[in-house]
């Protein structure tokens, strides 16, 4: 706030001690809290949408994703996610969960969400691919664990891409 540096200060909070940036001359404290990212797994005539962000390498496919913006819920954050990057229209919602991600410093808020409509990707997306549930591979980390789950309420045990098979399709062009 006052433009001097912040340094790691260790202070007795609620809970006990606790270490955050704080600046030493106004008391600032930078509050490092997680984002809460949407993410929604979008079915499409019984398939699963997957698409591909135009700022990865390689092929990479995933759920959609986005921020929420101020002033709406969690349910129209995807709903809108879903519509800006897809053009598709979502009929159905329902929360699968919510999962950390601490990679990232996020808290994801999962959705399965039924959808309608002409797939017409955003800018944003280069390539998108439909999928059968029972031949989704599930990556081993935030979407991927409520991919998992979701699958797992359908009656499909998800199997999880290994650490080398992501290696090799970051690599992929």
């Amino acid at each position: 706030m006052c433009a001097s540096p912040l340094s790691w200060q260790t202070r007795p909070e609620d809970g006990g001690e606790v270490s955050r940036l704080r600046c030493s001359s106004c008391d600032y404290t930078h509050w490092n809290n997680p984002t809460p990212v949407l993410a929604g797994i979008v079915e499409l005539d019984g398939r699963i949408l997957l698409a591909r962000n135009a700022a990865w390498t390689g092929r990479r496919f995933a759920l959609i994703t986005g921020f929420m913006e101020a002033g709406e819920t969690p349910e129209e954050g995807i709903t809108r996610e879903i519509k800006e990057e897809t053009a598709l229209e979502v009929s159905a919602l329902r929360l699968v969960g919510v999962y950390d991600f601490k990679r990232m410093n996020q808290v994801i808020i999962a959705y399965h969400a039924h959808s309608f409509g002409e797939v017409s990707l955003s800018p944003e997306l280069v390539e998108y691919r439909l999928y059968e549930p029972q031949d989704l591979i599930c990556w081993p980390a935030g979407t991927g664990y409520a991919l998992a789950d979701w699958l797992r309420s359908r009656n499909f045990e998800p199997r999880f891409m290994t650490w080398e098979e992501r290696e090799a399709m970051s690599r992929e062009t």
